[in-house]
C-alpha cells in the first residue's frame, strides 16, 4: 500500500525529488519504490526523461484507480478506528462458572448503565478457552500460565485453602494430624484425575482414610456444602474468603501441611491492543474485585478479629 502511496504522490508532485524531500528519504529510495510497483503490475507507469516525469496511459488508470482505493483505505480507517475508541459492540469473556457468577457479573450492571450500546457475551467453562482460536475478547485464567504469545495481565493472587463450617469443626474436631482424616467427611473436585482439590495436598491413600460424602466440579455447589456443615473442602481464596470474613467457614492449617501456594487469576487476551470496550471491562472488573482483592481482605480481617478475640 505505501508504494501506491508513493505513486500517488509522485504524480501530483512530477518527480522523484519532490516526493523524496517530503517524506524525508533519498531520491533513489523513492525510484525505487516506482520499480517495484511497476514490476509486480508488468507495466510502465511513467515516461521519463531529464525534463520531465509524465505518467503513461497505464499510469494514468492506475492514478484514477489509486485515488478510489485509497480514499476508501482512509475511509475505512477512520470507521475501524471510531469503532474501536467507542465502548460499542458486543465484548466475548469467558472464565470458571463460580468465578463468572460472583465476580463478573455483578460489576456488569453499572457498565452497561455507562455504556448502554455495550453488550457481552459470557461463556462460563470449565475448559480453557483460546482466545487466538476462538472468537473471545478476554480469557480470565487460575493459576501459573505457561509460556505462550498471548498478553496477560494479573488481575489478583489467589490460593488454595482449607475451610469448614463452625458447627461442623464442633461435631467432628479438629485436623491437626494427618490420622485424624478417619474420624473427618470430605467435600471434593468431581473428578477423579483433577489435582486441584484434596489430590493435590493428599495421596490417594491417605484420601481414602477420609469419608468423601460429595463431588461437584462446580465450585460454589462445594462452597455451599460446607457452610451447610457437611465436611472439610479445599478451594481457592476467591470462592470462600467472603464466608471466612463472616464466620460461616474456618480456615484451617494443620502443621502437616504446606503453606498455600500463591499463583495468579490472569486476564488473557490475544490482541496488543484493547480495545475500548475491553479496557472499560477490565478497569470494572478490577474496581468490583478490589485491590487488595476483597476476598484477602476478608479474611484479613477475620484473622484481626480472631487475634483480638484470644487476647
Amino acid at each position: 500500500m505505501e508504494h501506491l502511496e508513493v505513486f500517488v504522490d509522485t504524480v501530483r508532485a512530477g518527480s522523484f525529488s519532490s516526493v523524496a524531500r517530503r517524506r524525508g528519504v533519498a531520491v533513489s529510495s523513492i525510484a525505487r519504490q516506482i520499480d517495484a510497483l511497476e514490476e509486480e503490475l508488468k507495466a510502465s507507469l511513467f515516461t521519463r526523461s531529464t525534463r520531465a516525469l509524465r505518467p503513461t496511459d497505464a499510469g494514468e488508470l492506475l492514478f484514477r484507480r489509486a485515488i478510489q482505493i485509497l480514499s476508501d483505505l482512509a475511509d475505512a480507517r477512520s470507521e475501524v478506528n471510531s469503532f474501536e475508541s467507542a465502548v460499542a459492540g458486543v465484548l466475548r469473556v469467558s472464565c470458571l462458572p463460580t468465578f463468572g457468577r460472583k465476580y463478573v457479573v455483578p460489576c456488569l450492571a453499572n457498565l452497561f448503565e455507562s455504556h448502554p450500546r455495550l453488550s457481552v457475551e459470557l461463556d462460563l467453562t470449565e475448559r480453557i478457552a483460546d482466545p487466538t482460536t476462538e472468537r473471545i475478547d478476554l480469557a480470565i485464567r487460575f493459576g501459573d500460565l505457561p509460556d505462550s504469545a498471548l498478553i496477560s495481565t494479573k488481575l489478583a493472587d489467589q490460593c488454595y485453602v482449607l475451610c469448614a463450617a463452625p458447627a461442623y469443626l464442633k461435631r467432628h474436631g479438629p485436623l491437626d494430624e494427618v490420622e485424624q482424616l478417619k474420624q473427618h467427611r470430605l467435600i471434593d473436585k468431581r473428578r477423579s484425575q483433577s489435582v486441584l482439590g484434596w489430590r493435590e495436598i493428599l495421596c490417594e491413600e491417605r484420601l481414602q482414610h477420609g469419608q468423601c460424602v460429595f463431588e461437584a466440579d462446580d465450585f460454589d455447589a462445594q462452597r455451599q456444602l460446607a457452610v451447610a456443615g457437611c465436611g472439610i473442602v479445599r478451594l481457592p481464596d476467591w470462592v470462600v474468603g467472603h464466608d471466612v470474613g463472616t464466620g460461616a467457614l474456618v480456615q484451617m492449617q494443620p502443621a502437616w501441611l504446606a503453606a498455600p501456594k500463591v499463583s495468579g487469576i490472569h486476564l488473557v487476551r490475544a490482541l496488543p491492543r484493547p480495545s475500548a470496550r475491553l479496557k472499560v471491562f477490565v478497569d470494572a472488573l478490577t474496581k468490583f474485585v478490589g485491590r487488595p482483592a476483597s476476598w484477602q481482605s476478608a479474611m484479613l480481617g477475620s484473622e484481626h478479629r480472631a487475634a483480638r478475640a484470644s487476647l
